[in-house]
């Protein structure tokens, strides 16, 4: 497991910008946190590392925004079963060697690969400090 502390918005989206350059294309980013915590600064951090221009957004009602085919960005907030997962494209898109990046795993946790790298994000000491957590494949090992 890997934590890291940010400071603000800013600082989230550089850690993403790294770390989507350290694991590269094809990875799983499997986001776990409550609301406002920070997980869409963090994919927009990612499209930045991707070198993308697009204007990235919460998904919420689209459920699932692809980012000229090198970043998908799914929010699972309103998944409730297997039918409604199938429907968004999720096991196609997976397979695509883009990097998928999920919002609200919680609620598809146990469709998720076993290689994603999970990412817990969680209230600091003030309002705008996170503690991001990274747990790896080998770390549940």
């Amino acid at each position: 497991m890997e934590k890291f502390i940010s400071n603000s918005v800013n600082e989230t989206e550089m850690l993403a910008e790294k770390l989507v350059n350290r694991f590269g294309a094809g990875t799983i980013f499997a986001m776990f946190g409550s609301m406002g915590m920070g997980k869409t600064a963090f994919v927009r951090g990612l499209a930045k590392g991707l070198n993308l221009d697009d204007m990235v957004s919460s998904p919420t009602f689209a459920i699932v925004h692809d980012y000229s085919g090198k970043l998908i960005h799914f929010d699972m907030y309103r998944i409730n079963d297997w039918d409604e997962l199938y429907c968004t494209g999720f096991f196609e898109y997976i397979e695509s060697g883009a990097v998928i990046a999920i919002e609200w795993s919680e609620n598809i946790e146990s469709a998720l690969p076993e290689n994603c790298i999970k990412v817990y994000f969680e209230q600091g000491d003030n309002f705008d400090q996170r503690i991001i957590m990274l747990i790896t494949q080998g770390d549940n090992d």
